[in-house]
C-alpha cells in the first residue's frame, strides 16, 4: 500500500496521539522505518524509482516536465518514456497495480493496471477494458479537484473524502476479485491534503479534518493488513517522500534572472529564452546549463561549462530568507545520478532546507512569495513499513523493488 507523501515522523506522532491504533499495532509486530526518497523528491521520480528499483540516471525520469531543446516548450514524460521496466513486468507475475503515479497511459500487463497521477482519461488509464467498465460504473475518481482547496475548502474536504472512499472501494474490489501474485495500490489523497493544509497537520483550523482523515486511513490499512495476513501475503506500506510546512516559496528562475543568468524576452514558460541566458530552472529545483549545441539558443561553450556550474553552485548556496539559508546542499548530476540517462539530468540539483519550497515558474515578480500551498515535499522523512523482518536500517525508495521481488519469490514473509 502506497501512502503518497506520508512522513515517518507524522505516522509516529499520530500513533502516539492514538489516531492510528491499527498502524501502531502493525509497527509493534513489524518494522516501521524512516526512508529516504529520491532526488528530486517528487512523486513522478520517486514512484518511478519505487517501481523500477533504479535511480533517475537509469530510469530516465527527472521530473513531471522537461523542455523541447529547440522550441523550449514544456514536454511531459509519460509511462512510455520510462527506460527501465517496472518490477511487475520483469518476472511475469500476475499483478494488480492501482494508482501509482507516472504509469499513464496504461500498458498491457499480466493482470490489471489503473494509472495514477497524471492520468487524463480513465479509459486510457485502465487495462484491461473490463476493469474500466467496473471503475466507470462505480464512479471511480482519478484525483481530487485541487482547485477547490483555494476556492472552497469545505467543498474540497467533501471531495477529498469522497475520492478516498471510491479509491478504497476500488482497491478492495480488485484485491478480492482479481488473481494476483503482486498487489500494489496507492492512496494519493494524503498528498493532496498535505499540499494545501499541512500547516494544520498537528494543530490549527483544519486539524479536525486531519484527525478524521487519518483515522479512516488507519482503519483501511488495518483491514488490508488483515486480508494480507489471512492470505499468507507479506504486507508493506511506504511513501514516496515526506512533508513539512512551507515558510516561503522560492522562485529560482526569478533568482537566475535577477543575477543575470536567465533572460526572457516574451512567451509562456521558457519559450522566450534568449541567447543571453546561461542557465534555467525546471521544477522543482533542477538547474540546467544552457549549452551551445545541446539547446537551440544555447551560448555556453563546453570550456565554460564547469566554471559556470561551480559559480552557480556557490552562489545558490548563499540564497537566504529572513536570515535563514534556503539551500541545504547543491549537488552535481554526477554526485547523485548513475546510469546511461545521467547526461539528460539537471546539471545541478538544489536540496532545500525544510520550509523553502523551490519552484520553476518563470513569471514571478519576486524571488520569494506564497500561493495556496501550505506543505512541501521532504527528502529524508518518507516511511517504510514491513510486516516481515528487514535487514535495511537506512532504506531508500529504490530498495523497495528488491523487497517486493524477494517476497513474491517466496522468501518472505
Amino acid at each position: 500500500m502506497g501512502l503518497d507523501g506520508v512522513p515517518y515522523t507524522l505516522l509516529k506522532e499520530y500513533i502516539e496521539r492514538g489516531l492510528m491504533p491499527e498502524v501502531g499495532k502493525l509497527a509493534g509486530t513489524g518494522k516501521l522505518l524512516k526512508m529516504k526518497s529520491t532526488l528530486p523528491e517528487i512523486s513522478s521520480v520517486a514512484w518511478t524509482s519505487f517501481m523500477t528499483g533504479k535511480n533517475p540516471g537509469e530510469h530516465g525520469i527527472f521530473g513531471f516536465m522537461e523542455i523541447n531543446r529547440d522550441t523550449y516548450e514544456y514536454t511531459f514524460p509519460d509511462f512510455y518514456s520510462l527506460k527501465e521496466r517496472p518490477v511487475w513486468e520483469r518476472n511475469g507475475w500476475k499483478s494488480v497495480v492501482l494508482n501509482i503515479p507516472q504509469t499513464y497511459p496504461a500498458k498491457p500487463l499480466n493482470g490489471v493496471l489503473v494509472s495514477g497521477f497524471v492520468a487524463l482519461d480513465l479509459k486510457k488509464a485502465t487495462y484491461p477494458e473490463r476493469v474500466f467498465d467496473y471503475l466507470s460504473g462505480m464512479g471511480y475518481r482519478i484525483d481530487v479537484n485541487a482547485r477547490l482547496a483555494a476556492e472552497n475548502p469545505d467543498e474540497f474536504f467533501k471531495d477529498l473524502f469522497h475520492t478516498l472512499g471510491k479509491r478504497k472501494e476500488a482497491i478492495e474490489h480488485l484485491y478480492d476479485n482479481e488473481e494476483w501474485d503482486l498487489f500494489i495500490a496507492a492512496i494519493t489523497e494524503t498528498d493532496r491534503l498535505h499540499h494545501f493544509f499541512f500547516d494544520s497537520a498537528l494543530a490549527g483550523d483544519h486539524y479536525d479534518k486531519f484527525e478524521r482523515f487519518y483515522r479512516e486511513i488507519d482503519a483501511f490499512i488495518g483491514k488490508m493488513a488483515s486480508k494480507a495476513k489471512e492470505d499468507g501475503a507479506g504486507f508493506l506500506t511506504c511513501s514516496d517522500h515526506g512533508f513539512t510546512p512551507i515558510k516561503s516559496e522560492v522562485y529560482i528562475n526569478r533568482w537566475l534572472m535577477e543575477n543575470g543568468y536567465l533572460v526572457l524576452n516574451s512567451g509562456d514558460g521558457l519559450t522566450g529564452i534568449t541567447r543571453d541566458s546561461r542557465a534555467f530552472n525546471l521544477d522543482p529545483s533542477r538547474i540546467y546549463i544552457h549549452l551551445e549545441g545541446k539547446y537551440g539558443r544555447g551560448p555556453v561553450k563546453s570550456t565554460e561549462y564547469e566554471p559556470l556550474r561551480n559559480e552557480l553552485r556557490e552562489k545558490l548556496k548563499e540564497i537566504s530568507f529572513e536570515g535563514q539559508k534556503v539551500i541545504k546542499e547543491v549537488f552535481t548530476k554526477e554526485e547523485i545520478f548513475k546510469g546511461p540517462q545521467t547526461a539528460n539530468g539537471p546539471d545541478l540539483y538544489l536540496l532545500p532546507n525544510y520550509g523553502f519550497d523551490l519552484k520553476g515558474v518563470a513569471n514571478r515578480p519576486n524571488i520569494f512569495g506564497m500561493t495556496r500551498f501550505r506543505g512541501m515535499h521532504t527528502y529524508d522523512d518518507a516511511h517504510l513499513f514491513s510486516s516481515a523482518p528487514l535487514e535495511l536500517e537506512d532504506p531508500k525508495i529504490e530498495d523497495v523493488a528488491s523487497i517486493i521481488s524477494e517476497w513474491v519469490r517466496g522468501s518472505a514473509p
